[in-house]
């Protein structure tokens, strides 16, 4: 076999180990905020083994990484998936690791009652949609999609300013649920940040599949400022150009 052939086999094989490690922070998502809506205490294992096996992931793919850069020299669009990927599996690994603080969080709710959660499952929904379609992305190079991303997070954010107004406004005439209250108010916060991870996902693919680096806060700011759609935005370097 070629050297060559070889390299395009195991670049197949890191998107591959890079797809399962995706799926598993997608399963983490789902079972904490189950348990954390349920009660059902199995869940909280299984999360424990899911982030477990996200950080084995984490450690096969650097590991495959770096011997792809030592025995194969990859340059340009190569170089970048490489890159890319050593990138998107520690915000992969930070997910697991806020799927994991959720679970922690059930041992609060546990036997406790606390105002209806309709914002939480509406929030693991969404982020949860998130990180699949950014895995979807990379597996498919689809840089508009990734673009697309960020406008999704203004929603997660909205749901988790709202968590934050209406938890605040119930302790104050609730005292006695204070403890559940601020962590119901942290379950909502990891939420939101595993939505930012998924955007960094998003914003490495565009990277990977275009060789240009975008700035989201900057679209961001021109969405609020003129209404404009995310991808209606200029790429940093046009505007530079002109």
């Amino acid at each position: 076999m070629s050297s060559r052939i070889q390299f395009t086999h195991e670049l197949e094989l890191l998107n591959k180990e890079v797809e399962e490690m995706g799926e598993l922070a997608r399963q983490a998502i789902e079972k904490a905020v189950k348990l954390i809506v349920t009660g059902d205490r199995a869940l909280e294992d299984e999360v424990r083994r899911l982030d477990k096996e996200i950080y084995k992931y984490d450690n096969l793919i650097e590991k495959h990484c770096l011997d792809l850069i030592a025995l194969h020299t990859p340059v340009a669009g190569d170089l970048r998936t490489i890159s890319t990927c050593l990138k998107i599996i520690e915000d992969l690994n930070r997910i697991g690791r806020y799927a994991s603080d959720i679970a922690e969080v059930a041992d609060v709710f546990n036997g406790q009652k606390f105002k209806r959660m309709v914002n939480i499952p509406h929030m693991a929904s969404l982020v949860v949609g998130m990180v699949t379609d950014a895995i979807d992305c990379f597996t498919t190079r689809n840089a508009e999609e990734a673009r697309a991303l960020f406008e999704r997070d203004d929603e997660v954010d909205a749901l988790y300013d709202s968590v934050f107004r209406e938890t605040l406004t119930y302790l104050f005439e609730n005292p006695n649920k204070i403890t559940v209250g601020i962590h119901y108010i942290l379950v909502a916060r990891y939420l939101e940040r595993i939505a930012d991870h998924s955007c960094n996902i998003g914003e490495r693919v565009v990277y990977m599949v275009t060789g240009e680096r975008f700035d989201p806060m900057e679209r961001k700011r021109a969405m609020k400022g003129n209404g404009r759609s995310m991808d209606e935005f200029v790429p940093r370097h046009e505007l530079d150009e002109k």
